[in-house]
C-alpha cells in the first residue's frame, strides 16, 4: 500500500518537477530513481534500478507547433509546450513506476500481474493526484478567501484576488515542505537537482560529465517550481480582470482560465531565462528560492542517470 501512496505523492508534485522549456532550450523532469530529459529533437528516460544497471527509453518528439501553426503563436505555444510537458512527464512516470513495480513484485506477482497493477495504479493515480491538486490549489484558497470577505465585508476583486492568491502560495509552499520530510521524495528532489546541474552543464557547452556538472547549481529558472509561482501570481490578476460575483463562477472560471493563466505564465518564465540581464527575472527570484525545497544536491551516481538521459535524448 506505500508504493501506491508514494506514487501518489510523486505524481502529485510532478508539475513542480519539471521544467517549462520550449524548442530550442533542454529540459526535463525528476522521476522515481531517475531522470526524464528533453531534446529539441527527442526526449529520454533513465532509471536506476537495484542491481545498478540502468534502464533507458528514449523517442523521437516533434513539437506542437510543428504539427499546429497555430501554437508558434505567444500564449499559445506555452499552452502547447505544457501540454506535451505533461504528456512526456507522465509517459516517464509510467516508465519509471513499472521499472519499481516489476523489481518490488518480482518475488509476489506475475509479470502480467505487475502490468495489470501498475496500469491501474497509474491511471488511478493520475486521476486523484488532479483531484487532490484542484482540491488544495482552487477550492481550498477560494473557500478560504470567501470565509474571511463573510467576516470582514471588503467588495474588491483585487484584494480578494490578491487574499486567493495568497493563500495558494501558501498551500503550496505547505504542501512542498510537507512533501520533502519523506525519505522517498528526498531522493526524487535529488534527481531533480541532478537535472538542474546537467541542464547548466550543457548550456555551459562542456563536455557532459559528472565532475563538470557538479559544480554547477541546482536551482534554475525554468525550473517547473519557478513556473508554478509564476503561475499565481499571474493568476491575481487575470482573475480580477475576469471578476465573477459567485463562488461557483469564480470557481468554474479558476479552471476554465488557467490555460491562458499559464500560456501567460510561460511567456514570462520564457523571456527571463533568454534575458538574464532583464528586470524580469527578478519575477523568477522567488522560484529560484523555492526550489531550495524541490531540490537537493544529487550523488555521483544521480548525475550519471541525468546525463545518461541527456545524452540519449541528444542522439535520437
Amino acid at each position: 500500500m506505500y508504493r501506491y501512496f508514494r506514487h501518489l505523492v510523486l505524481t502529485a508534485t510532478s508539475w513542480a518537477l519539471g521544467s517549462s522549456n520550449d524548442e530550442i532550450l533542454v529540459g526535463g523532469q525528476a522521476v522515481i530513481e531517475g531522470v526524464m530529459m528533453r531534446s529539441p529533437k527527442g526526449y529520454s528516460v533513465a532509471v536506476r534500478r537495484q542491481d545498478g544497471t540502468i534502464r533507458v527509453i528514449k523517442d523521437s518528439l516533434q513539437t506542437v507547433g510543428d504539427k499546429w501553426k497555430a501554437f508558434k503563436l505567444p500564449v499559445l505555444r506555452g499552452v502547447g509546450v505544457l501540454g506535451q510537458a505533461l504528456v512526456l512527464g507522465i509517459k516517464a512516470l509510467r516508465f519509471s513506476a513499472e521499472e519499481v513495480l516489476a523489481e518490488e513484485g518480482a518475488k509476489k506477482e506475475k509479470p502480467t500481474d505487475i502490468q495489470k497493477t501498475s496500469s491501474w495504479l497509474i491511471a488511478g493515480n493520475l486521476i486523484l493526484a488532479l483531484g487532490v491538486n484542484i482540491l488544495m490549489f482552487v477550492v481550498l484558497p477560494l473557500f478560504l478567501t470567501r470565509f474571511i470577505q463573510t467576516q470582514t465585508g471588503f467588495e474588491s476583486s483585487v484584494v480578494f484576488n490578491s487574499v486567493d492568491g495568497l493563500f495558494r502560495v501558501l498551500v503550496f509552499v505547505t504542501f512542498l515542505y510537507t512533501v520533502s520530510w519523506m525519505n522517498d521524495m528526498k531522493r526524487v528532489f535529488q534527481y531533480h537537482g541532478a537535472e538542474h546541474k546537467t541542464v547548466y552543464n550543457f548550456e555551459a557547452r562542456e563536455e557532459l560529465h559528472v565532475r563538470n556538472a557538479r559544480k554547477y547549481s541546482t536551482l534554475h529558472p525554468r525550473c517547473g517550481t519557478s513556473f508554478l509561482l509564476v503561475v499565481m501570481v499571474v493568476s491575481i490578476f487575470v482573475f480580477s480582470i475576469a471578476h465573477f460575483d459567485s463562488v461557483t463562477a469564480k470557481l468554474l472560471s479558476r479552471i476554465v482560465l488557467l490555460p491562458l493563466v499559464a500560456g501567460i505564465s510561460y511567456e514570462i518564465i520564457r523571456y527571463s531565462a533568454k534575458h538574464p540581464g532583464s528586470l524580469m527575472r527578478l519575477v523568477t527570484f522567488p522560484g529560484l528560492l523555492l526550489q531550495r525545497i524541490t531540490t537537493k544536491e544529487p550523488d555521483e551516481t544521480q548525475l550519471e542517470i541525468a546525463i545518461r538521459a541527456l545524452q540519449e535524448a541528444l542522439t535520437v
